[in-house]
């Protein structure tokens, strides 16, 4: 009997793998498109303060020059912006946190005009066929919808999630960062945005 319960014991740990590794479910083929069907079960702003969760690890570094795609597919890059600051906000249209903020982006990128760039750089693998719709669907009127099929920019500014924001000095430095959806119309982050002046 003893035997039989050392035998068991030292299986046990290749049980256990074996039961985890059956619960893997294979990705399906077109995650993002899936995922649209949860956008409209976007989470309401996060309450913490706005300066919880700021990012300045990165405060100093240059913003890169990966390029991105404009409206029908012409090449642009963030170095394009210098002169002003330049608030980079990477999201996607599955996004739920990403479309919740987008209407707040909008106001800001309305009234920051002529003294901050924001440039909203969507993540969609499919580009301006997934951008296009949902921005005329959503009634974004001030922001341009800029894409990154390939998510290179993201991969430069080593982010690892979104929403991610990005805010850089009229000298192309990166200031802080933050990530998920934020109220970008508020007081909180107009805080934040000072800190470029």
């Amino acid at each position: 009997m003893e035997l039989v319960l050392r035998s068991l014991i030292a299986c046990l740990p290749l049980i256990v793998a074996l039961g985890i590794a059956g619960c893997d479910k294979p990705k399906q083929d077109n995650e993002q498109a899936s995922a649209v069907n949860n956008v409209t079960q976007a989470p309401a702003f996060p309450t913490a303060p706005a300066g919880d969760g700021v990012d300045r690890s990165h405060k100093g570094e240059a913003m890169p020059a990966m390029p991105f795609a404009q409206p029908g597919g012409a090449p642009a890059t963030l170095t394009s912006f210098r002169g002003h600051p330049v608030l980079v906000n990477l999201w996607a249209t599955w996004c739920a946190p990403c479309v919740k903020e987008l209407p707040a982006l909008d106001a800001l990128a309305a009234g920051s005009t002529g003294r901050m760039a924001v440039i909203a750089v969507s993540q969609d693998m499919n580009g301006d066929a997934d951008v296009q719709p949902f921005w005329k669907s959503h009634g974004i009127k001030a922001l341009t919808a800029y894409t990154d099929k390939a998510n290179k920019l993201m991969n430069a500014m080593g982010a690892a999630e979104l929403p991610v924001t990005v805010l850089y000095d009229s000298k192309g430095k990166e200031v802080w960062r933050v990530a998920g959806g934020k109220d970008w119309t508020g007081p909180e982050m107009a805080k934040l945005i000072a800190e470029t002046k």
